[in-house]
């Protein structure tokens, strides 16, 4: 179940486990001042957080971001579903026109997939490669 959350404790929990302990990003490039603002989702299996996403608006473009699953989660489409929600969220608020995304080099065929369109240059983002993906609502 993916619902949006006003309590974002176990989203941090989980990109803590994620992208700090597993991909090795710093606390600092992680968990920022965009917090509070953002809207955030969690996914819930039996009672255990599962994953996570957080949306910032911008204007006409919603962004998705901080997408994590855990370990035992990839690949059962979990990703994909946060992703999905997060869409629903966008097209549910007035005036949003786009959702965009900074994906992580890796994953760029798997938001391709979602709809996503890879968009400008590759950037580093706390020291893995990225591009911005846009797709419209």
């Amino acid at each position: 179940m993916i619902s949006v959350v006003t309590d974002y404790a176990p989203c941090i929990a989980l990109r803590r486990q994620v992208f700090i302990n597993e991909q090795g990003i710093s606390e600092a490039d992680e968990i920022d001042d965009l917090d509070p603002v953002g809207v955030h989702l969690l996914a819930v299996i039996n009672g255990q957080p599962v994953g996570t996403a957080r949306i910032l608006i911008d204007g006409a473009i919603g962004k998705i971001g901080r997408i994590c699953v855990v370990r035992e989660q990839r690949g059962t489409g979990l990703g994909a579903a946060l992703v999905n929600a997060s869409i629903d969220y966008l097209r549910g608020q007035n005036g949003i026109t786009h959702a965009k995304l900074g994906a992580q080099d890796h994953a760029i065929g798997f938001y391709a997939r979602l709809g996503f369109a890879a968009t400008g240059p590759f950037y580093d983002d706390a020291g893995i490669p990225h591009q911005d993906m846009i797709r419209e609502l």
